[in-house]
């Protein structure tokens, strides 16, 4: 199966950034358990190497048994069209589109890019939050990406006392209006503590993220487990829909107590859909080093 196609609907709770100077480390990257992988171009690569970085990738083993993505040079940079033409010829899933402001942005990286190619752009200015409907609503969009150092340096604004929620909202709000795939939230910077991140990635899930940006793979295992069912979400959901598979001339009927009806339905049907097929609990991940 070649996974340079595989559809938005498998899973996508991790992205691990590799940087693209790296070779050596990208099938470790694909082995560590993220379920996306990200080549970087752009903050992982000094500017005197982007050429050097940008020229090893046409050599370089692309791993095939995960989706991966080559995070470009954002189109403010002299460096954009030639990333974008070299991302043209390899086998990836797509690219990562560094400070999309508009759906012009978005619309130049399409043009350039191999039509098999998804967009997955991210949402770090001032700008590119003012326009994230039009930029979600763009062709080749897959899914938006919050980059949220970039937008703390734009607007000043930084992740404290809620005041990302507001942002975080927008952007997943918007990609739900246009149609893509939950939107993948920024970072935590701390590499060994494993309780902030799960604060960070349940946050994150609660918001209406899909996934989250990892930059080490102690982080993966966390993430993935954050954002699946819980045990006790995947019982109530499977008790609720044997329950509904026996009385299915009822649209509103009440379960263990509970009123329910289409909206919960739907959400125990999501709950099962998107349960682990095994295990993926955290202790399972390899190191990249």
């Amino acid at each position: 199966m070649d996974l340079a196609m595989t559809d938005a609907t498998a899973p996508a709770r991790s992205w691990l950034f590799v940087p693209a100077t790296r070779p050596d480390r990208f099938a470790k990257a694909a082995g560590s358990g993220a379920d996306r992988i990200i080549l970087d171009l752009e903050d992982a690569v000094a500017p005197n190497e982007k050429v050097d970085a940008r020229h090893g990738l046409t050599s370089a083993a692309i791993p095939r048994d995960v989706p991966v993505y080559v995070r470009v040079n954002s189109a403010l940079t002299p460096w954009f069209e030639d990333d974008l033409a070299v991302a043209r010829t390899l086998a990836i899933r797509g690219i990562l589109l560094p400070k999309a402001e508009s759906a012009a942005h978005v619309e130049r990286a399409a043009k350039a890019i191999a039509p098999r190619h998804v967009i997955v752009p991210i949402i770090e200015t001032a700008s590119g939050l003012w326009n994230v409907l039009d930029v979600a609503r763009s062709p080749r969009v897959e899914r938006l990406v919050f980059g949220a150092l970039d937008f703390t340096l734009d607007t000043g604004i930084h992740d404290a006392d809620g005041a990302f929620d507001a942002v975080r909202s927008r952007v997943v709000l918007a990609s739900k209006v246009a149609g893509i795939a939950p939107p993948v939230d920024l970072v935590t910077l701390s590499i060994d503590d494993q309780e902030l991140l799960k604060r960070h990635a349940a946050r994150s899930r609660n918001f209406g993220f899909g996934g989250k940006l990892c930059i080490h793979p102690k982080q993966i295992a966390v993430t993935n487990e954050a954002f699946r069912p819980t045990d006790e979400e995947v019982a109530w959901a499977r008790a609720l829909l044997d329950e509904l598979a026996s009385r299915p001339q009822d649209a509103v009927f009440a379960h263990n107590g509970e009123l329910v009806d289409r909206p919960v339905i739907e959400r125990a049907k999501q709950i099962i859909a998107t349960a682990p097929v095994g295990s993926d609990r955290p202790g399972t991940t390899k190191t990249l080093t």
